[in-house]
């Protein structure tokens, strides 16, 4: 079943994910993070911003994914301001999003990969509008 968008085309509704644990999140978490600060070009974004403070953020997105496939609810932060200021491009963000999905379809059968995948498309697009950057970002005069 689908609803609608304001612009009129459809969007599937969000549920939460079927079979997902919290250790299934936590791995998907751990695992793509420590691929982004091996990333020759991704690294040093990271490194710089989370110098210190990797576990604080680990577990932050631990909390971020559960709210969103679990609707745990315990995510109450803010992405568009934890990334605002970052050199970050459309191409960084395509970048951040193939590794996130060769993580997810790696470690998660098919179903669970693609749960996740989509809702990390449509994270990666909002805050590319937020930040204004990307194709479909809002260009103010």
């Amino acid at each position: 079943m689908a609803q609608h968008a304001p612009a009129g085309r459809s969007i599937p509704i969000i549920t939460p994910a079927e079979g997902v644990t919290e250790e299934m999140i936590r791995e998907l978490v751990v695992t793509f993070y420590d691929r982004v600060l091996k990333d020759p070009e991704l690294g040093p974004i990271f490194h710089q911003k989370l110098s210190g403070r990797w576990s604080e953020h680990l577990a932050i997105m631990v909390d971020f994914w559960s709210s969103i496939a679990l609707r745990t609810a315990r995510y109450s932060g803010k992405p568009q301001a934890a990334h605002f200021g970052l050199d970050l491009t459309a191409e960084l963000f395509a970048r951040w999003l193939g590794l996130f999905e060769s993580t997810a379809r790696e470690i998660f059968e098919p179903d669970v990969a693609e749960f996740f995948i989509l809702r990390a498309q449509r994270i990666a697009e909002s805050l590319q509008i937020g930040l204004g950057i990307g194709p479909k970002a809002l260009r103010l005069p």
